[in-house]
């Protein structure tokens, strides 16, 4: 029986239609394929992808370090309890060394300037400060000792250094704020503009405590040490070296009360506990008395020690009284 030839072009057709749905299918795919390149370019935008060899790299964040995205934290945040000052920024080593090194050099001008004001009458400085450090009479204030070719030219320049150290003080106070200002949070710069000119105060006022009442009783109590069996040639530089230490030393002594209330305010110590151990430190005062004025008769030493256990007590009955624990 004889094929009919409808049935052929209807199998043929059976046979084909597999082969072009898969090319159909084919071509689907590949314009898929086209369409998501074609729709990444787009997202990437014009811009080429750079890359160092092992990947992308450029303006584009890599996955998950976007900051915008919630898996990475914001630079500013507060990342374990730790954070920057808000003026803080980072700079290079050398810079932070040239900027230090700049702010000195004006406190060294200031302290230049101070010396060399202070040569043009060094010997008039002198004359005043021997006349009024004994407390007698003009006529009865025994005369300077020089005892060596370049004794009194060394003694102007020690009074006019301390002049200029005076002078450079709060130049170099100031130069240190703002050195430091960037990186103080804003209640650490309000301490520290609240302690400088009060360390300054305190400061003169421990050296005016020196000239006006220590330094004269010192004096008497040498000239009455020796009187009766020697008369006591005072040497001009042996001199002027002791109260030139001792007033530099005593204001140090001054800001006891400073370091007290700062360290009460920031909470490092509080006034009961230094009352409890207040013989500590009045053994602590007499070492460093006894240690930074050298005076065989022991009186500079026990003047000073009296004075640093006075400024202690003094500074514990206010805290008291002003009603701090």
């Amino acid at each position: 029986m004889a094929d009919e030839p409808g049935d052929d072009g209807a199998s043929r057709e059976s046979d084909e239609s597999p082969l072009k749905s898969t090319d159909e299918s084919d071509g689907i795919a590949a314009a898929d394929l086209e369409s998501e390149d074609e729709t990444a370019s787009d997202a990437a935008g014009d811009h080429p992808v750079e890359t160092d060899g092992e990947g992308a790299v450029g303006d584009r964040p890599e996955p998950g370090t976007d900051p915008g995205d919630s898996s990475y934290p914001d630079p500013d945040d507060d990342i374990g309890g730790i954070s920057t000052p808000p003026d803080d920024e980072e700079m290079p080593l050398a810079d932070h060394i040239e900027e230090m090194v700049l702010r000195l050099a004006v406190v060294f001008l200031f302290g230049a300037a101070g010396t060399a004001i202070g040569l043009l009458w060094a010997s008039q400085a002198i004359e005043h400060i021997w006349f009024n450090i004994f407390p007698y009479a003009i006529e009865q204030v025994p005369p300077p000792h020089v005892y060596n070719p370049l004794e009194l030219w060394l003694t102007r320049i020690k009074l006019s250094a301390l002049l200029g150290i005076l002078i450079a003080l709060p130049a170099f106070v100031y130069e240190c704020y703002l050195f430091m200002r960037p990186g103080l949070y804003p209640n650490e710069r309000k301490y520290y503009l609240a302690a400088v000119p009060t360390s300054v105060v305190l400061a003169a006022v421990g050296m005016l405590f020196s000239y006006v009442l220590v330094l004269p009783i010192l004096f008497e109590y040498f000239t009455f040490y020796a009187e009766g069996s020697a008369d006591i040639a005072y040497a001009l530089g042996d001199t002027f070296d002791l109260i030139i230490t001792l007033t530099g030393f005593l204001a140090i002594v001054f800001q006891i009360p400073l370091f007290m209330m700062l360290a009460i305010m920031m909470g490092v110590t509080t006034r009961r506990w230094l009352a409890q151990k207040r013989l500590y430190f009045w053994a602590a005062f007499a070492g460093l008395a006894f240690m930074f004025t050298v005076d065989p008769t022991m009186m500079a030493p026990v003047l000073v020690a009296i004075t640093m256990i006075l400024l202690f007590e003094g500074t514990l009955a206010i805290l008291k009284w002003v009603g701090r624990e």
